[in-house]
């Protein structure tokens, strides 16, 4: 199957650059995979789209400030660098804009400087080296940006920390949201409980793994960077529990389907699992857990969009985005959003 099997054309006047206020009053998409039926909702609606006995299971990683804004030490340029990954206490890879070389080094805010140990210049991924005493990872709450993606074309706003972190976000670690979760509410959570709708947790620190392109011509041969997951065994036995009574699990974005579906092939029955998962979904791909999803409208060519096209056909995915576009649906980070059932 090609890459570009999975293109699509949007105006660039439907990407989302603000979140909708409050969040659960953007749009939802309601998708049936078995009669292929479209339905125009409010998410504020998802309690009478799900049943009493349904499981709905959530990311509960948090964003961190990995978007730092420096100098260099010897000529004053203005260095824009997002983390990436923790290769090492205080070491990162890192997405560098501007021209640097290994021995760079480079001044943050409070006093905090680095040096470049890796360079390559057909890339802008480096390893940098941070000169601290601290662990930078607390310091980075003082000093970071929250990293919006490139396709937001506007300055970070204080109130994007906030904004783009789900309101369940407690275990830091994510360099990108689970975006499917941020139109939650804690009164819509708890709206969910009262309709009897067991809410449950995974972790994963959405990462490289996530959002990275895909380049390869055919779609077998990208390699997905792993990212880190943890399943409780409360989680993983309470969805046995909703597997045996014959209702739905349902995950809250492709982070979630991506644990629940790697969980699934550890064949590991109730035990905790943590480790990393390099899972890629793409269609062909047969689903043991998940019945049901939540999710954003995605980039296209895209892991994410694969992974709903595996869970949906992809014809039908596709007829249903280029229904969403001619509804004026919001897309990507801060848009609308999607429910197949």
């Amino acid at each position: 199957m090609k890459t570009d099997d999975f293109e699509y054309t949007l105006d660039p006047s439907r990407i989302a650059q603000t979140p909708t206020t409050p969040r659960d009053h953007s749009k939802l998409m309601v998708l049936s995979r078995h009669t292929r039926q479209i339905q125009h909702r409010k998410f504020r609606d998802l309690p009478t789209l799900l049943a009493p006995g349904d499981t709905l299971v959530i990311n509960d990683t948090a964003v961190i400030p990995v978007r730092l804004i420096g100098r260099k030490r010897q000529s004053g340029g203005r260095i824009d660098c997002c983390l990436i990954k923790e290769t090492g206490l205080n070491t990162w890879d890192a997405f560098i804009r501007g021209k640097v070389h290994v021995g760079q080094e480079i001044e943050f805010p409070n006093t905090i400087t680095a040096t470049v140990t890796t360079a390559n210049s057909e890339t802008t991924r480096k390893r940098i080296t941070f000169h601290s005493s601290h662990n930078l990872r607390n310091q980075l709450f003082e000093i970071g940006l929250p990293p919006l993606p490139p396709y937001i074309k506007r300055t970070p706003d204080p109130k994007d920390m906030q904004q783009y972190q789900t309101v369940y976000a407690t275990v830091p670690g994510a360099i990108a949201a689970p975006t499917a979760g941020l139109h939650f509410t804690p009164e819509l959570l708890q709206r969910l409980r009262d309709r009897e709708v067991t809410i449950l947790n995974i972790t994963l620190h959405t990462g490289l793994g996530t959002f990275l392109p895909v380049h390869a011509l055919n779609i077998s041969d990208h390699q997905i960077e792993p990212e880190w997951f943890q399943v409780s065994s409360t989680t993983l036995r309470e969805i046995q529990k909703t597997k045996a009574r014959g209702s739905r699990v349902i995950a809250v974005g492709t982070t979630t389907v991506k644990t629940l579906e790697t969980v699934a092939q550890c064949d590991a029955s109730e035990k905790p699992q943590e480790g990393e998962t390099a899972l890629f979904i793409y269609p062909g791909f047969q689903f043991h857990t998940v019945d049901a999803m939540i999710t954003n409208f995605h980039l296209p060519k895209t892991t994410l969009l694969m992974l709903v096209c595996a869970f949906a056909k992809k014809s039908l995915v596709l007829e249903a985005y280029k229904e969403a576009i001619d509804n004026d649906y919001r897309f990507y980070s801060y848009g609308d959003a999607m429910l197949i059932l």
